[in-house]
């Protein structure tokens, strides 16, 4: 045994003889790092991105995939969100500035986004499928990390709200569809790329946003306003310019909730009214900063006309939410990949797990599920697509699919994320995995752009107002019929469903909508493996409560195939 009045040499010596040396210090049975590797390697996305219009980026998807999925991009997703956004009110001599502060890495990170063009590029392109190349883009670079997502969804959906006021759209829009990413404060039009953000709802309402008390009053100028109020949620506060609603009590029009365009440095140089009151301290998204920003006479110019504010902003909320679907199903793909390249490595009872019956089961199930998430992404995206270049049939049949994807798709990620994490065990409990970062980012889908109950009724809303979003959804639903027995009686139950719609069953109904989409989807264009399997559960009623129930019948070794990237 050795003691403390032996000399190193000694100590080293008596070690060194017994039969298993240092073996305490051997690390074996651990995975190697997942990067580098391609976070396109995914063959539903490749198969989507070519269905829906956009073959053409399909090089540019694959060097954007083998970036993402660079140590040096992995590092930055984790750099920025371990060194969090500081928020700085007031510069050493007292003036207030009202600035936030990041790590570097959330710039390098939005250098790559602006320079693929995932923020506002695809209205400046004439090419179709421009929309869905920049959504498979979102699903390939949000493999680094989801915060900095928020800004380039909002430059995205900003541009369509700013073409109702044209003199707006003419000096901003050029600027918000640029490729270049330049930080920092300083008059817009000295800039060669600008971010958008937008503040709607506010303390006492929430998505309820007709109860704003934000006040705007007209200014001698026409088309200028004051704003006085305090927005509640305003994420990327560092952005160039806003969209914000506001009351107009006594206006040039009708007066009411209005949309308006609000710089951060106004036309002459100075900066407007911005006070930040402080950051919101969240549960993940935590590279982006959130904030409550305070408007007393802040500068504003009208978009749209009075009184119309929320039909102004609604076709910016059908682009977000289309990038909360996205957003989810990246994060479904990511922890996917991170769950696969860990069973492949790591053994367990003689055999490595992913070689063993139930956790096939489980990565199985999961690939399914990630592999409906995005298809159904990408069938959105040429919605949107095809829709901003005149087709009425897509722009109706996006108006009510994208409300049901959003509810559906990003309900689905928080249960998936954790079933990703526990197929990591005690590793993926650890922060240095990177499964806890998305874990906790799983929920916000959901909530961002209306919660689970705000869509499910705003597809009610749909319904009743548009009888045409009704036959719109069923014509897509046709394109499958006969295909799956279990698919066309769940299409049944829906038409069944559709005539006895409440409020009370809108959760269950538009689950219905959701999951006979992605059944037409992998009916349609996946192997038969995935998709007799996504009918017989999803569809079918033969499943469990849990992921990894799939049937005995299920062919694993045929989804897992398809599923997980080309093993190193």
């Amino acid at each position: 045994m050795t003691t403390l009045t032996q000399e190193p040499d000694e100590q080293y010596e008596e070690s060194a003889g017994h039969p298993e040396g240092y073996a305490t210090h051997d690390v074996t049975n651990q995975p190697p790092p997942l990067a580098p590797y391609d976070a396109s390697d995914d063959t539903a996305l490749l198969e989507g991105l070519r269905r829906e219009g956009a073959g053409w980026a399909e090089d540019g998807l694959r060097r954007l995939g083998r970036r993402a999925g660079s140590a040096e991009a992995q590092e930055w997703g984790d750099l920025a969100n371990r060194h969090e956004p500081v928020l700085r009110t007031h510069d050493r001599y007292g003036n207030r500035v009202d600035e936030v502060e990041y790590h570097p890495s959330w710039h390098h990170l939005l250098r790559v986004a602006v320079g693929e063009g995932l923020a506002g590029a695809p209205w400046a392109d004439g090419r179709p499928g421009a929309h869905v190349a920049r959504t498979a883009g979102g699903l390939v670079w949000g493999h680094t990390e989801a915060g900095h997502g928020c800004p380039t969804s909002m430059t995205y959906a900003a541009v369509p709200a700013l073409r109702g006021t044209p003199e707006l759209a003419k000096v901003y829009e050029p600027l918000l569809t640029g490729r270049e990413y330049e930080p920092g404060l300083r008059r817009p039009t000295e800039k060669r790329g600008l971010l958008a953000g937008m503040g709607m709802t506010e303390k006492q309402g929430g998505s309820d946003v007709r109860t704003n008390t934000t006040r705007a009053t007209p200014t001698a100028e026409p088309g200028v306003y004051t704003l006085r109020g305090h927005k509640w949620f305003t994420s990327a506060p560092m952005c160039d310019v806003f969209l914000v609603l506001a009351q107009v009590a006594t206006g040039r029009g009708q007066g009411g909730l209005s949309c308006f365009l609000v710089p951060r440095v106004l036309p002459d140089g100075t900066r407007n009214t911005f006070r930040i009151q402080r950051l919101k301290d969240k549960l993940g998204n935590r590279s982006n900063a959130s904030s409550e920003p305070e408007f007393d006479g802040t500068v504003a110019w009208l978009v749209g006309p009075e009184g119309q504010g929320v039909k102004t902003i609604i076709e910016m909320v059908n682009c977000t939410r289309l990038d909360c679907v996205m957003s989810s199903a990246t994060l479904m793909r990511k922890t996917l990949v991170e769950a696969g390249h860990h069973a492949r490595h790591r053994s367990a009872f003689g055999a490595r797990l992913v070689d063993q019956p139930l956790m096939r089961n489980v990565l199985a199930d999961l690939a399914l599920e990630s592999e409906a998430a995005t298809a159904l992404t990408l069938r959105l995206a040429g919605a949107a697509d095809r829709a901003v270049r005149g087709d009425t049939g897509e722009a109706t049949f996006r108006r009510i699919a994208t409300a049901v994807g959003k509810y559906w798709v990003t309900k689905r990620g928080p249960a998936f994320t954790a079933e990703a994490l526990e197929c990591l065990g005690g590793n993926g409990y650890v922060e240095e995995s990177g499964m806890p970062r998305h874990y906790r980012e799983a929920p916000l889908l959901s909530i961002w752009e209306g919660s689970g109950n705000v869509n499910a009724l705003d597809v009610l809303r749909a319904l009743g107002r548009s009888p045409a979003t009704a036959h719109a959804l069923f014509a897509e639903l046709a394109l499958a019929r006969g295909a799956d027995a279990r698919l066309d009686a769940a299409v049944a139950r829906l038409e069944t469903g559709l005539t006895e719609a409440s409020e009370t069953g809108a959760r269950r109904l538009v689950e219905l909508m959701a999951l006979t989409l992605q059944g037409s989807l992998l009916v349609r264009h996946a192997p038969p493996a995935v998709a007799d399997a996504f009918c017989a559960t999803r569809l079918g009623g033969d499943w469990g409560h849990a992921f990894g129930t799939l049937p005995s019948t299920a062919g694993l070794g045929g989804i897992l195939a398809r599923a997980l990237p080309t093993a190193d």
